[in-house]
């Protein structure tokens, strides 16, 4: 096989319809456009939303609140999740986290707060802490350490 003999499965490729040959062809004349206006002209289009020189929709809602690029995405994990998903003595990183399935990608820090009980001795690296779960933490024995 060389590359001059490649060629497209059949019915794969269909040429495109030539308006505009004749009237014989059914296609001809104005070819599908109409008698005048923008849409028969060559080149005439119109933008998407444009309702005609009425208000657009995306005008007329109205707009609301605030959204701030500079604001840090936390990821927040509870103590009962901690719990359940990490063995006794274990060291709990961003890391960690990550690998036991607990938090995805896409975030600039990891927040530990105190919702649930906590029966093991964790030794904890995130970010930040809740001043309850950082209270859990140091009395099931483990360490709170923000990094």
């Amino acid at each position: 096989m060389k590359l001059n003999e490649l060629s497209p499965a059949a019915g794969s490729k269909k040429s495109t319809k030539r308006v505009g040959r004749g009237h014989a062809s059914g296609w001809g004349k104005t070819s599908a456009r109409g008698q005048k206006g923008q849409k028969s002209r060559s080149g005439g289009s119109i933008r998407p939303g444009f309702e005609g020189g009425q208000m657009p929709l995306q005008r007329r809602l109205p707009k609301r609140g605030f959204n701030n690029i500079f604001a840090k995405k936390v990821v927040t994990v509870n103590l009962s999740t901690l719990n359940r998903k990490f063995e006794d003595g274990a060291d709990v990183t961003v890391e960690a986290l990550k690998n036991a399935g607990v938090i995805k990608n896409s975030f600039d820090a990891v927040k530990v707060l105190g919702n649930g009980k906590l029966e093991k001795k964790l030794n904890v690296k995130v970010s930040a802490f809740s001043e309850s779960a950082k209270a859990a933490i140091e009395a099931a024995g483990g360490k709170a350490e923000v990094i």
